[in-house]
């Protein structure tokens, strides 16, 4: 799920920064994957809780746990700010060159956040340890 998650969030970002599906407008992009997106992330939400649950105290109490929720949180503030505030006219961004910079910018930011949540969740793996 969460392959799926970062992978079509990673379609968006790239497009929005002009790297890749130049042939589409980003609302077009944006309509393909975002359906995947909610789709995948209510399922890594679901499974991430089942995994927390199983060893809750010590999970809070990571610091790449804690940073991984803030960088999510980020996330989640990014994405919000592009679709109330950006995105509204998408539509008329067919071509890469009329991206506007801030939506660049937000492509960017976006990549650069997910990025450093696979690490995150990755070091979390890594520096919990075994009970008993």
């Amino acid at each position: 799920a969460l392959t799926l998650v970062i992978g079509s969030i990673a379609i968006v970002d790239l497009r929005l920064i002009g790297l890749t599906f130049r042939d589409r407008s980003v609302a077009q992009t944006t309509a393909l994957a975002l359906p995947v997106t909610w789709s995948a992330f209510v399922v890594a939400v679901v499974t991430g809780g089942l995994l927390f649950s199983s060893n809750a105290t010590v999970y809070a109490h990571n610091g790449y746990f804690q940073a991984k929720l803030t960088l999510i949180a980020l996330a989640g503030l990014n994405m919000a700010v592009y679709h109330v505030v950006l995105g509204k006219r998408a539509a008329d961004w067919l071509s890469p060159v009329q991206t506007p910079w801030r939506a660049r910018l937000a492509g960017g930011l976006s990549l650069c956040l997910w990025i450093a949540i696979v690490a995150c969740g990755r070091w979390i793996g890594f520096t919990i340890t075994a009970p008993g």
